[in-house]
């Protein structure tokens, strides 16, 4: 596969120059060493999400595998067309998709013809890092407005206004939002997004009144007093929302979800492409300068093996599967 470098994004050509010149530079590390020139990675969610900053983050670090490595964004479906377009792919190492886990875990449960099979058509690579998801509310929500609690009264006095906005239909933020709105008693309509940051805009520019999603998605517009977020999904508090009750600290202890992010290669790529991609992505996860860049999107640097990834797949769809079942919901399409 060669690179038309003409239709790249500037950033894109950035990150890959920088790459390649901190792998040459290198002490013992040859060109020759390398597995292939380019590897592409497919992001199923917009520019700036999580799943996006992890992809470019990896692409910014000094690579072993790869000369070049390549992002491309296919949004759309909730994270879906990243993983048909992966799946149709040759297994030949040169391609690779970073996901949520949700896009793999949950919907399996929700779509009745999912066009892919997380267990079949993927060969698991690394994990990226993990995140907790938070609760936010903008100017169309009262100040006021702080806790869980105060939400809930706020939407039974204001029906016509009461929703939230997530990345996907039945992502995790999605079903956070869902099981909150239950333990509240109350009726908040759930408007999908494509990604996390087309909702937080919408929700900070007064078009829908809340947004349920990655905590890093938040931090800035907190800081800039745009928005205010009401509750983080940890065990704990968030190091990245320190001053934010979790939703356990707030009586709603059925919430408490983080969520991983994954690398992952086509069917049948193999075993020995797989773990030094693996090795590699690993590498540069660990390294300061991409735990300080996951940082800023509220992504908690933690990286796996390839067996230690399956197994988190494995563990994440079958713990998601009552929950779903509880929850009623099955996705339109």
């Amino acid at each position: 596969m060669k690179a038309d470098m003409r239709q790249l994004p500037r950033r894109d050509l950035l990150g890959l120059a920088t790459g390649a010149c901190a792998l040459a530079a290198l002490p013992g590390t040859a060109w020759a060493q390398v597995a292939v020139d380019n590897l592409l990675v497919y992001v199923g969610i917009a520019p700036g999400g999580v799943s996006d900053t992890a992809a470019r983050t990896v692409a910014a670090q000094p690579n072993a595998y790869a000369r070049n490595i390549i992002v491309e964004n296919r949004t759309g479906a909730g994270g879906q067309l990243a993983v048909t377009a992966l799946r149709g792919k040759p297994a030949d190492g040169r391609t690779c998709m970073v996901t949520p886990a949700s896009v793999l875990t949950i919907y399996p449960h929700t779509y009745r013809q999912l066009p892919y099979d997380p267990f079949r058509d993927l060969v698991p690579v690394a994990m990226a890092g993990k995140f907790e998801f938070g609760f936010g509310v903008g100017p169309m929500v009262p100040a006021s407005v702080t806790t869980m609690a105060q939400f809930f009264d706020w939407c039974r006095k204001n029906p016509a206004q009461a929703s939230f906005a997530s990345p996907a239909a039945g992502s995790i933020p999605h079903f956070v939002g869902i099981l909150a709105a239950r333990h509240g008693g109350v009726e908040i309509v759930h408007v999908p997004y494509r990604g996390t940051q087309p909702a937080v805009l919408d929700m900070i520019g007064g078009q829908i009144a809340a947004a349920s999603g990655p905590v890093g998605g938040f931090v800035e517009h907190v800081k800039a007093g745009k928005c205010r977020l009401l509750a983080t999904s940890g065990s704990k508090r968030s190091r990245f929302t320190p001053g934010v009750p979790t939703y356990a600290e707030q009586g709603i202890p059925e919430i408490q979800f983080d969520e991983w992010l994954g690398f992952f290669m086509p069917s049948g790529t193999p075993r020995a492409l797989a773990e030094s991609a693996s090795e590699s992505i690993r590498a540069a996860i660990v390294h300061p300068d991409a735990a300080r860049a996951l940082a800023t999107a509220g992504v908690e640097a933690e990286s796996s093996t390839p067996a230690e990834l399956a197994q988190l797949l494995r563990r994440d769809h079958d713990r998601w599967q009552p929950i779903v079942k509880s929850v009623g919901f099955i996705a339109s399409s």
